[in-house]
């Protein structure tokens, strides 16, 4: 009978959406704020890192690419662990998204040197053949850094003068691939894979010479933008006279090497197509 009661239903009415509200918005941006949500190892962004942001959003990358480990299996399988709350304290706006037409970035930190970023902007199919991803060369020019002192301060990040400084003489690019290697790297979150995992490091193929061809496939799809379609190095150092067992190279494929900005093939490929990758280059030196 509150529908002939208009006074009383619109106050109960007004109660419910305010209780709605308080639940849905009020409480999940005080639990957000939680200090103890807060990662140590997230750090600012420096004034070279925050003008990459800026030129990351202004080229709309973020149309394209998430930045956001969701907690699914497939997604933690490829990308590492889902992402945290606190390792997005620092950006405003968020750019977590919800399109992939590229790969998520949320992890791209460290995956990769500055080299191959800087080829792969300017020419993204020279990295990866079958990437639709459009051509940035054009950012080389100089970076405008008229603003990046106020930027600094508008968001209260710390800095001394000779990190603005620092700033000048810079390309966009140089900007932007400092961005991207900021991306997911102040968080401990690769983890090589277990031994147990990889199996038996005996080389399934050492005498057999017709998977040869197999792994040179594999390897000019997968290896030869870092080390060179000869195997004489481009990035990544060169292959053809690799003086290190099987093994040790079934190791270092499958596994990476994240210091060396070299990422794990091992999901990728599977124990099988890495052992043929390595047939392939420890072939050079077996003729």
């Amino acid at each position: 009978m509150l529908e002939r009661k208009p006074v009383i239903f619109l106050l109960l009415a007004t109660v419910v959406i305010l209780i709605g509200t308080i639940v849905t918005m009020i409480a999940p941006f005080k639990w957000i704020n939680d200090p103890k949500l807060k990662i140590a190892e997230v750090k600012p962004y420096t004034p070279l890192q925050l003008e990459g942001r800026d030129i990351y959003i202004r080229e709309g990358c973020n149309n394209c690419h998430t930045q956001t480990v969701r907690p699914l299996l497939a997604d933690v399988d490829r990308y590492g662990d889902y992402s945290k709350a606190g390792e997005f304290v620092y950006d405003q706006p968020f750019l977590w998204g919800s399109r992939r037409t590229g790969p998520d970035l949320a992890r791209i930190g460290g995956k990769y040197p500055d080299s191959w970023h800087y080829k792969h902007m300017a020419d993204p199919q020279s990295m990866i053949p079958k990437s639709n991803m459009p051509k940035y060369a054009f950012l080389q020019k100089p970076l405008d850094t008229s603003l990046t002192e106020k930027k600094m301060k508008a968001l209260n990040f710390p800095y001394v003068q000779a990190d603005i400084a620092a700033v000048q003489g810079k390309s966009e690019l140089d900007a932007i691939v400092a961005y991207m290697q900021k991306l997911g790297n102040d968080i401990p979150w690769r983890k090589a894979a277990q031994a147990a995992v990889i199996g038996d490091l005996k080389n399934p193929y050492l005498e057999d010479k017709t998977v040869i061809p197999e792994g040179k496939v594999i390897y000019d799809k997968d290896c030869a933008q870092c080390h060179g379609k000869d195997l004489m190095g481009d990035i990544g150092p060169g292959l053809a006279d690799l003086d290190k067992p099987d093994a040790d190279v079934f190791k270092t494929i499958y596994t990476g090497i994240i210091a060396g900005g070299m990422p794990a093939f091992g999901d990728q490929l599977g124990k099988d197509r890495v052992w043929k990758v390595v047939t392939f280059i420890k072939s050079t030196q077996r003729k």
